[in-house]
């Protein structure tokens, strides 16, 4: 399995936060990016899981994935 680092943040958020407006479930730390590790297979296995913890409906906008080499 591989590790991987994916760049990611919240457009809704983000918006909320230009209007001086705060999201009633997230905190306006969504507004800029985050950075989370993920164990994956592949890079498609990666943005599937994240996905499915951080879904674009809910306004989550994946800006990179990165391969961390050497993880084992």
């Amino acid at each position: 399995m591989n590790k991987y680092e994916i760049t990611l943040y919240n457009q809704v958020v983000r918006d909320l936060v230009k209007d001086n407006k705060s999201h009633h479930h997230y905190d306006s730390g969504w507004a800029d990016q985050r950075f989370v590790q993920i164990g994956a297979r592949d890079e498609d296995d990666a943005r599937r899981a994240i996905h499915r913890r951080y879904p674009e409906q809910k306004g989550f906008v994946i800006v990179d994935i990165s391969e961390i080499p050497g993880f084992e």
